[in-house]
C-alpha cells in the first residue's frame, strides 16, 4: 500500500498576510476554491489576530463561516491568545494553531513578549481551547536558527514542544522560520521528536531562502514524518530573514512526493491553476521551482 503524505496547505494565512496587496474577501474565497479543487483537504484559510498588527487577515470573523466544503476540508486559523480564541470560536473554527518562537528574542520582536511570557500565553489557549472541544496544535517557531540569536538548541525545542503536549497541543509542528535548516539539522532533530513524541502527530513547515526546502522535506519525510505545511506558489516568507524566497511550494512538495511513490491526493495540474490565481490576487507570477518545467510540460500536453 502506498504511504499517504498529508500536505497541508498555508497560503491563503501565511503566504497572503505579508503580501503588500490587500487581497479581499472574494479573491481569497476564489484562491481557497481552487485550492478545495485541487484536492487539498487540510487549509489554514486565515488567522484571528489584531486587524492593526496584520490588516490582510481582517476579515477573519466573516471569512470562516463562508469557507467551501467545509464537511470535507479541515480548516484551520492561527490564534495569538485568548481574545483570537473567542473570535476563532464566534466564528465556527474547529482547529486553531498557536506559534511559539523558541528564542527569547524572537518572541520580543514578534510579539513583544519574553519566551517565558509567551509560553505562558500558548499554554492558557491551549488548554481554554481545549476546554471548548476545539482541536489544535502547536507550531515551534525559529526550530533550527533565529535571526537574532543564531542556532536554537534542540534541547530547548525539545522542552517547549513537551511543555505544549502537556497543555493539550494535539499536533506539533516543527518549522523552520527563516529558512536556514540543511537537511543534516533536519534529520537530527526530527528523529528526536520522533522518537520523543510517538503517538503524537508531528508536522514540518519549512522555507525556502536558501533553497533547501524541498530537500529539507525528503529529510523529514526519512524520519517518518507524513504531514507538510506548504503555500501555493511559494507564498509567504518570513520578515526577519533576509532574502526570504517564501514557503515550500505545494505544487514543488506534491510533484517530489508524488514521483517518489506516496500518495497526497492532490492533483499538480489543479494546483498551478491555483497558483494562476494566486498570482492575480497578489500581482505579480508566483510558483515553485518546479514551475518552469510544469508549464513546459502543459504546452507540450496541448500541442
Amino acid at each position: 500500500m502506498t504511504d499517504f503524505v498529508a500536505v497541508n496547505e498555508v497560503g491563503p494565512r501565511d503566504g497572503l498576510q505579508n503580501q503588500r496587496v490587500a487581497v479581499d474577501l472574494a479573491g481569497k474565497l476564489r484562491l481557497i476554491d481552487a485550492l478545495v479543487d485541487a484536492g487539498l483537504r487540510s487549509i489554514e484559510a486565515t488567522s484571528f489576530v489584531s486587524p492593526k498588527a496584520v490588516p490582510q487577515m481582517a476579515d477573519a470573523d466573516v471569512l470562516f463561516p463562508r469557507l467551501p466544503a467545509r464537511s470535507t476540508v479541515a480548516y484551520s486559523a492561527l490564534v495569538p491568545n485568548a481574545r483570537g480564541l473567542e473570535r476563532a470560536a464566534a466564528a465556527g473554527v474547529g482547529e486553531v494553531a498557536l506559534v511559539l518562537s523558541a528564542t527569547e528574542t524572537m518572541n520580543r520582536k514578534n510579539i513583544n513578549l519574553g519566551l517565558d511570557q509567551a509560553v505562558d500565553v500558548c499554554v492558557e489557549t491551549l488548554k481554554s481551547a481545549r476546554a471548548l472541544g476545539i482541536r489544535t496544535k502547536a507550531y515551534l517557531a525559529v526550530a533550527f536558527e533565529c535571526p537574532f540569536e543564531g542556532p536554537t538548541p534542540a534541547e530547548r525545542v525539545m522542552a517547549l514542544g513537551e511543555r505544549m503536549l502537556e497543555a493539550g497541543a494535539g499536533e506539533i509542528v516543527v518549522a523552520d522560520t527563516i529558512g536556514a535548516a540543511a537537511p543534516s539539522a533536519v534529520a537530527a532533530l526530527f528523529r528526536r521528536c520522533m522518537a520523543a513524541w510517538r503517538g503524537t502527530p508531528v508536522s514540518a513547515h519549512f522555507h525556502d531562502t536558501r533553497a533547501m526546502a524541498i530537500a529539507n522535506a525528503w529529510a523529514a519525510l526519512e524520519q517518518g514524518v507524513r504531514k507538510f505545511d506548504a503555500s501555493i506558489g511559494g507564498l509567504g516568507g518570513c520578515p526577519f530573514a533576509p532574502g526570504a524566497a517564501g514557503n515550500l511550494a505545494t505544487e514543488d512538495l506534491v510533484l517530489m512526493l508524488e514521483q517518489c511513490g506516496y500518495h497526497t491526493g492532490v492533483d499538480v495540474g489543479r494546483l498551478r491553476r491555483a497558483a494562476a490565481i494566486a498570482g492575480e490576487l497578489v500581482g505579480h507570477p508566483v510558483g515553485g521551482r518546479s514551475s518552469a518545467w510544469l508549464a513546459a510540460q502543459e504546452r507540450r500536453a496541448a500541442g
